[in-house]
C-alpha cells in the first residue's frame, strides 16, 4: 500500500548560492555527537576526515544524555538477554539482525569508548557501576558522573578528535545538501559556514563517502528534551539525496520531563529514567501509584507505556502533570547519584529530597530515520547514516532505554568497516539539480503547535488529518538563509511523521491511536517507508516478520 502526502510540497534541493570554495576529504561526517565523532575517529584509517557541525563540536544531544549506555558487559548478563529486552520494547518491529549486531558488539564498543578516555562510574571494587532503566530486566546501564553520562562521553570524544591530525573540524557549518553524481551516488556535501576568510559562506566538501550523524528532530514539537540543533537535518538531507526514511511515526516521548508550566517552550530539563531505576515512583495528586495497575514492571515499564500511563491519568484527573516521588532516596543520594537532575530541579525551586517532582512527557527520541542496512549503508551509494538520524532497525516501534548511545557507537564502527572492505568506488562529478526551494522560518512556532496538538503522545484520525492539512499552510517560500534552510528540514521531518502516523491505523510501541487502540499484526506488521519524489512525500508499507522478545 502506498499513500501520498500530496498536500505538502517540499523542495528537492535547498535554494542556495553556488559554492564559493571547495575542499576534499576521503570521508565527510555530518554531526558531532557520539555517532559522528566515533565515526570520525575510526575513519582515520581511510585517510582525511572532515567533520561538519552546525554549532560547536561539543553541542548536540549526546551531552544531555543522563541515564547511561546499555550493554551486556556484566559477567552475569548476556547478549541474548539484552536482545530479548530490546525486541520486547520494539513491539514486534525490530530488525532481529540489527539487534543481534547491537548486543553482540555492544560490550566491545563500550570498552573502546573507555579506551578513548571516557571515565565511567565504578564501584569500590573497580568494576563498572551498572543500573537498571525501564524495560531492562537486568542492571546493564553504565553511567558517568552519576547522571552526566553524555557530558563525559562528549568530553572524551571531543578531546580525541581535537588531538587527531587527520581530522578537520568545520564548526558553525550548516549542511545544505548531499552532492550526487550522474548515477545518483553521493560525492560530497554543500554547506554554509558562519565563519571568516575563505571558508565563509556556501562551500562544498568533495568526498569519497558521506556519513549522516545529525541526531534527532525534537524541535518539531513545542516541548522536547532535545537542544535547539535537533531540527531533523539528516531527514531532509537524506530524502533530498534520494534515500528513504522509515518508522517516522514512532516518536518516543520521555515520560518524566520537569514540568515548567503551560507556557514552557523548547528544551525542557530531563529527569532521568534511572531515577525510577533507583527506586523513585510515579504518583498522582492523591498519592496513588497508578503505574502499578498498568504494567507488570510498574514504574519501570517501557517508556511508551509509562508516557501513555501518565497522559491517561492526566486526562482522567484534569491535572497538568503527574509527580515523581524520590524523597525516600535522601539528600545525600540525590547529590551523589543524580547531581544534574538535582541542580535542574533546584534551579526551578524544587528540592526532590523534600518534595515530589512535577513531570510530564515530552518529545525525546526518534526511533525512525534514514533507512540503512546493518552496515549503515543507505539506498544511495556512498551515503551512510548512523545514530538517531538513522533507522538501523534496532529500535522498532519503541527504543529501549539507553540503547541509543550504544547504537551510535556500534553502527559507526560498522560503517567504517564496510568502507574498508568495500574499497574506493569511482564516482563521477557532482551534477546540478533543479527544483530548488526553501520554506519560511516564520512558520516554525505554528509547526510546533500543530505537531504537539495533533501528533503527540495520544493520536486519532481527526487530529492527524487536521495536522496534515494544517502543515500545507506552512509551505510558504522563504529565502536562502540558515533559519529558512533549517525550517525546511523541520517541515520535511514533521510532514513525514504526520503522514506515517495518519496511515498506521493501529496502536504499537510509541504510536498510540485512540481510534485504533489495539496492535494489529495481521494488517500492520511492517514498516512505513517514505520517499521524496517530485516534491511530494510518498509512504509505502513494507511487510516484515514480527520480532517479539517473548
Amino acid at each position: 500500500m502506498t499513500w501520498s502526502g500530496a498536500d505538502v510540497r517540499l523542495p528537492s534541493r535547498l535554494a542556495a548560492p553556488a559554492p564559493g570554495w571547495r575542499t576534499t576529504a576521503d570521508v565527510v561526517v555530518i554531526g558531532s555527537g557520539i555517532a559522528g565523532l566515533s565515526a570520525a575517529l575510526r575513519a582515520q584509517t581511510l585517510g582525511r576526515v572532515v567533520v561538519v557541525t552546525k554549532d560547536r563540536l561539543h553541542a548536540g544531544s549526546t551531552r544531555f544524555a543522563q541515564g547511561g549506555i546499555a550493554s551486556a558487559i556484566d559477567p552475569g548478563d548476556s547478549p541474548d538477554e539484552h536482545l530479548r529486552d530490546t525486541l520486547t520494547a520494539g513491539a514486534g518491529l525490530c530488525a532481529a539482525d540489527a539487534v543481534r549486531v547491537l548486543v553482540d558488539e555492544g560490550a566491545d564498543a563500550v570498552r573502546e569508548l573507555i579506551d578513548w578516555g571516557a571515565e565511567l562510574d565504578r564501584g569500590d571494587d573497580g568494576r563498572l557501576s551498572l543500573t537498571r532503566e525501564g524495560g531492562h530486566r537486568r542492571a546493564r546501564i553504565a553511567h558517568a558522573g552519576g547522571d552526566a553520562t553524555g557530558a563525559e562521553i562528549q568530553r572524551a570524544l571531543v578531546a580525541a578528535v581535537r588531538a587527531a591530525p587527520s581530522i578537520e573540524v568545520i564548526e558553525h557549518a550548516f549542511a545544505l545538501d548531499v552532492l550526487t553524481d550522474g548515477d545518483g551516488a553521493a560525492v560530497g556535501v554543500t554547506l554554509h559556514v558562519l565563519g571568516e576568510g575563505e571558508r565563509d559562506g556556501v562551500g562544498a566538501v568533495d568526498a569519497g563517502a558521506v556519513i549522516l550523524a545529525t541526531g534527532g528532530m525534537g524541535q518539531v514539537y513545542r516541548s522536547t528534551t532535545n537542544p535547539t540543533v535537533s531540527t531533523g537535518d539528516g531527514i531532509g538531507l537524506g530524502l533530498r539525496a534520494g534515500a528513504s526514511v522509515r518508522d517516522m511515526e514512532f516518536v518516543q516521548f520521555h515520560p518524566t520531563v520537569l514540568w515548567l508550566g503551560e507556557s514552557a517552550r523548547g528544551r525542557q530539563p530531563l529527569v532521568s529514567e534511572a531515577v525510577r531505576g533507583e527506586g523513585a515512583f510515579l504518583v498522582d495528586a492523591t498519592g496513588d501509584r497508578f503505574m502499578a495497575d498498568v504494567h507488570e514492571l510498574g514504574d519501570l515499564a517501557p517508556r511508551d507505556v509509562v508516557a501513555k500511563g501518565i497522559m491517561r491519568r492526566m486526562l482522567e484527573t484534569g491535572e497538568p502533570h503527574m509527580w515523581l516521588d524520590g524523597r525516600h532516596l535522601g539528600a545525600d543520594f540525590w547529590q551523589r547519584r543524580f547531581p544534574t537532575v538535582l541542580a535542574a530541579c533546584r534551579s526551578h525551586g524544587i528540592d526532590p529530597a523534600t518534595r515530589p517532582i512535577p513531570v510530564v512527557p515530552a518529545c525525546h527520541y526518534a526511533s525512525g530515520g534514514v533507512v540503512t542496512d546493518v552496515d549503515g549503508r543507505t539506498r544511495v551509494r556512498g551515503l551512510y547514516a548512523c545514530g538517531e538520524a538513522a533507522s538501523s532497525g534496532v529500535h522498532g516501534a519503541n527504543r529501549l532505554a539507553s540503547n541509543s548511545l550504544l547504537e551510535g557507537l556500534v553502527f559507526s564502527r560498522r560503517i567504517v568497516a564496510a568502507l574498508e572492505s568495500d574499497g574506493p568506488v569511482v564516482r563521477g562529478a557532482a551534477e546540478p539539480h533543479a527544483d530548488a526551494g526553501v520554506l519560511d522560518a516564520e512558520a516554525v512556532p505554528e509547526l510546533q503547535e500543530i505537531m504537539t496538538a495533533g501528533v503527540g503522545v495520544l493520536r486519532d484520525r481527526d487530529r492527524l488529518d487536521a495536522a496534515v492539512h494544517k502543515l500545507t499552510s506552512l509551505a510558504v517560500p522563504g529565502r536562502p538563509r540558515v533559519e529558512d534552510w533549517q525550517a525546511t528540514n523541520l517541515v520535511t521531518a514533521a510532514a513525514a511523521i504526520a503522514l506515517a502516523a495518519r496511515e498506521r491505523r493501529e496502536t504499537r510501541g510509541s504510536h498510540w491511536r485512540d481510534d485504533y487502540p489495539h496492535r494489529d499484526d495481521t494488517g500492520w506488521a511492517g514498516h512505513l517507508e517514505t520517499t521524496l519524489q517530485d516534491g511530494l512525500l510518498r509512504t509505502t508499507l513494507r511487510r516484515a516478520e514480527v520480532t517479539d522478545g517473548q
